[in-house]
């Protein structure tokens, strides 16, 4: 994947989109985890800024980030990025980018793409995809991706995110859990049925507004899964394979080298 800067004017030549979105990024500084995590060099640049690019790269109409930190900020400047300032206060990335759509007064209808901050090898297709899917399916009120894990290390690892859908393809959970759970575990032949989500989320700006009014459950803060919330209060989110295998992301310090060496290529 080329590392070189995508400027804004250079998008739509690139992307494919045939509908109309916007991408936002959260990115906050105050990261448990792995704090400073946007800022941290890959190949020369912040991190935030290969996920910045691969916005850019896919023909939305806006490409933005959302942030708390000053320091964030700044740096996003000096690259070229729209910036926009949000509180501190927010739970999830989807309650900092419902302020973004309030500020900058976009429509109801407008559709809005998560593209969280820590992934820098997301295909540039997948932020098409879930736009293109959520103008096809009206009843949807959030669109997102997954994709087939094929061994038992991943199922069981709590920083890879299970989903499990139903035979229309909306969500019926979420975790960090092994789910479903394999009773008859074959070491020798690759889990069955199980999805990896990933974190790329749309959704139309009405939404996002109605999902800032809704409650936060038991399940979200035990899980850290801000998907939850929508479920709990009777959201359907469609969840369809990736047309493209999006890269590892940034979860902890000891995961830059490995994305280092993928993006280096």
């Amino acid at each position: 994947m080329s590392s070189q800067a995508i400027s804004p004017s250079e998008r739509g030549q690139l992307g494919t989109a045939t509908v109309d979105f916007k991408v936002v990024i959260p990115a906050r500084y105050a990261s448990n985890r792995f704090p400073g995590k946007p800022l941290e060099d890959i190949c020369g640049k912040p991190m935030l800024q290969h996920v910045w690019e691969r916005g850019c790269e896919s023909g939305a109409a806006e490409v933005l980030i959302a942030t708390d930190d000053d320091r964030i900020a700044e740096v996003a400047k000096g690259f070229g990025a729209d910036v926009e300032m949000t509180s501190s206060s927010h739970e999830s990335g989807s309650d900092r980018i419902a302020e973004v759509t309030t500020k900058r007064g976009w429509d109801d209808d407008a559709i809005v793409v998560n593209l969280q901050g820590d992934e820098p090898l997301t295909p540039s297709q997948l932020l098409t995809q879930v736009a293109t899917d959520l103008d096809l399916h009206r009843d949807a009120d959030m669109t997102t991706l997954c994709a087939k894990i094929d061994n038992y290390e991943d199922l069981d690892d709590p920083n890879i995110v299970k989903v499990v859908h139903d035979n229309r393809g909306y969500a019926l959970y979420f975790s960090r859990a092994s789910i479903p759970y394999i009773r008859d575990r074959d070491p020798e032949e690759p889990p069955r049925y199980a999805l990896r989500h990933i974190g790329i989320y749309g959704y139309r700006a009405e939404f996002l507004k109605r999902y800032t009014s809704m409650s936060m459950g038991r399940l979200e803060e035990i899980e850290c899964l801000e998907q939850l919330r929508a479920l709990r209060h009777g959201a359907k989110i469609f969840v369809a394979h990736a047309v493209a295998s999006p890269g590892p992301g940034v979860d902890v310090p000891e995961d830059l080298e490995r994305v280092s060496k993928l993006l280096a290529v």
